[in-house]
């Protein structure tokens, strides 16, 4: 699966997004090595802290179903810009994508930025760092 076929299936899945507070919708598409995809929106609640964001959702899902090897990861949203993860979801990114995954952050208009889980989140924090000497 290439690229625009991965955006092509995170801005279906945008389409699913429960956004009735922002209204603003994002979709997200994850693609893993073995070449399965699993897509993601953005789910809000009333309890804005409980909401969820798309690349989160995408990501939980295929860590649930045993995957934990990942490809590329496709993010889109109705924006001026490509859309950037959250301080969050970059965090949640670290933790399960390598340094070279890819990631293709875009909006409606097919403005896409391509880059990687180094240059979206340099210096991370990481489970390394909870080690003791």
């Amino acid at each position: 699966m290439n690229q625009d076929e991965l955006i092509n299936l995170a801005i279906e899945a945008r389409e699913m997004a429960y956004t009735p507070y922002s209204k603003f919708n994002v979709g997200a598409a994850l693609r893993t090595k073995s070449g399965k995809v699993y897509t993601g929106c953005n789910i809000e609640n009333a309890a804005y802290p409980v909401t969820l964001c798309a690349e989160r959702v995408a990501i939980f899902k295929a860590i649930s179903e045993g995957e934990k090897e990942f490809e590329a990861l496709a993010v889109v949203a109705d924006t001026n810009r490509p859309v950037p993860p959250c301080g969050s979801c970059r965090q949640v990114m670290s933790e399960f994508f390598t340094e070279e995954t890819e990631i293709y952050i875009t909006n409606l208009q097919l403005n896409t930025k391509q880059t990687t889980m180094e240059e979206i989140l340099p210096f991370s924090f990481q489970s390394d760092d909870m080690n003791k000497k």
